[in-house]
């Protein structure tokens, strides 16, 4: 009973608790100042007709006032903060990325190599065979440039091959061998003879491509081919015009053949320099090897 009569004369002048108001929705107290919070105050999002532009504010830790980021490429002059002039994104600031349209290279590095990449289109238009031969003869660069792109299998072989049988006659021993002869075994040594010609155009044009690839070229091999089997044949027919009357042991053979090979050399410079984009000194050092065989071989004589 002592109890009961203690606990019920507690605070009897006391009135009841009033239980916490609430206010209503949309009309809440601002939160006391920051120092005075126990947490840091909630980031928020200004409007649009403040004049944001939908990004968050920054608030300054050390109770100033928050101020919202300006746009980008809208920054202070001399402001170390403020983003560089330029359009309204910051692809080089954290947070932010940028949008790119398919296909479009976003550093500007369209000339690296990049695997399975086609092609680029061929420089020209293939010419027909009288105005390649003419060609390599009057305006070689411009033709090596228009057909670096394009195989020339059929001027290049009958060439070749027409070339080879008349070699033939430019030396002495073989035209000796080929006039005694029978008709029936003079035309075999002839026509064994272009093919051998044939062979050796293509082997020696096959040495002078792989030279130019490993040499940082990036021509196709048929072009090549092709065009350096012309080059040896016509460069060495004004040669073997005369040998076939003159013969191959005439000075004046000889110094037209010293004369064609050096022609030779600056044509397949040239072919080089234009089919694989190459500076000519490696262009020469590419068909060094086709160089010395012809001079050794036909030039020469030693065939």
């Amino acid at each position: 009973m002592a109890g009961f009569r203690i606990g019920r004369g507690r605070d009897n002048n006391r009135s009841p608790q009033q239980p916490p108001q609430q206010q209503p929705y949309g009309q809440q107290q601002p939160p006391p100042p920051y120092g005075q919070q126990p947490y840091p105050p909630q980031q928020q999002w200004p409007s649009q007709a403040a004049g944001g532009h939908g990004e968050p504010e920054y608030f300054d830790p050390y109770g100033q006032q928050p101020q919202a980021r300006p746009p980008y490429g809208h920054g202070a002059a001399g402001d170390p903060g403020a983003p560089a002039p330029g359009p309204s994104y910051g692809n080089d600031n954290p947070g932010h990325t940028r949008a790119f349209s398919i296909g479009e290279d976003p550093y500007g590095q369209g000339a690296t190599y990049q695997a399975g990449s086609a092609a680029a289109a061929p420089s020209g238009p293939r010419l027909p065979w009288k105005e390649l031969l003419r060609g390599i003869v009057t305006r070689p660069g411009q033709t090596f440039l228009q057909m670096r792109d394009h195989p020339v299998w059929g001027p290049a072989l009958v060439v070749t091959f027409l070339y080879g049988m008349l070699a033939v006659f430019g030396f002495d021993q073989a035209r000796e061998d080929a006039i005694k002869a029978t008709l029936t075994k003079a035309i075999p040594i002839v026509l064994t003879t272009g093919v051998a010609f044939v062979l050796s155009g293509l082997i020696l044009g096959a040495v002078t491509h792989t030279l130019a690839r490993q040499l940082g070229g990036d021509g196709a091999w048929q072009p090549t081919v092709g065009l350096s089997m012309l080059v040896m044949s016509l460069t060495d027919a004004p040669r073997l015009l005369f040998a076939v009357f003159l013969g191959g042991d005439n000075m004046v053979v000889q110094v037209l053949g010293w004369a064609t090979w050096v022609a030779a050399g600056a044509l397949f410079t040239s072919l080089i320099s234009k089919s694989h984009d190459l500076p000519w000194p490696k262009a020469l050092g590419a068909s060094a090897i086709q160089l010395i065989a012809l001079l050794s071989l036909i030039k020469l004589g030693t065939l």
